[in-house]
């Protein structure tokens, strides 16, 4: 049996994202859309439940496409909050469509989200070396930098602590512990 991070191994899920996703670099905007949105509503609930819904936001959020989410009004909004296969959260549905228009500025003001949000690290993935999960940060200077920028575009439930989340979950950051069998794999990406 392979050695994986200590958070991975509670339920199937997590670990099938654990071993196929988490830490590999993304530069698709949609999907740095998606990981976006998805960190930004597990904000106090667990990544499991994330995953669990993760085909229903799918479904909800029209797979994610910014261009289609600008155009939710109110009646979108309100069938949302009924829709049991998502977080039923004014504020993080809310959030998502203002999201959406804060990313579709950032996409013509750089290029591609993807161009933007890389530059926080030269386009280049940081390396960590943690031995074991207790010593990856929740947040660090880095997330703090970005979650003030992307406030300072527009963007809303985008704290520090999601956008390390986020940094994670993209490949900006590799924090898989050293002794997971995912870390060698990612380093080399």
């Amino acid at each position: 049996m392979k050695t994986k991070c200590t958070w991975c191994v509670d339920h199937p899920l997590e670990e099938i994202y654990h071993d196929a996703e988490w830490g590999v670099p993304v530069h698709d905007d949609r999907l740095l859309f998606e990981m976006l949105t998805l960190e930004g509503a597990q904000a106090g609930l667990s990544w499991t439940t994330i995953l669990v819904k993760r085909e229903n936001y799918r479904k909800a959020f029209d797979n994610f496409v910014a261009e289609k989410i600008v155009k939710y009004g109110p009646e979108k909004v309100e069938a949302l909050l009924q829709d049991a296969g998502i977080v039923r959260n004014r504020l993080k549905i809310n959030s998502t469509i203002t999201n959406a228009k804060a990313f579709l500025e950032v996409q013509k003001e750089y290029g591609s989200f993807s161009e933007y949000i890389w530059s926080f690290v030269d386009a280049k993935p940081i390396q960590n070396a943690w031995a074991t999960a207790g010593e990856v940060p929740a947040k660090t200077e880095l997330s703090d930098r970005m979650s003030k920028a992307l406030k300072k575009k527009g963007f809303k439930f985008i704290g520090s602590t999601i956008c390390y989340a986020f940094m994670q979950a993209v490949g900006i950051v590799n924090d898989h512990t050293t002794d997971c069998f995912r870390y060698e794999e990612i380093k080399k990406k």
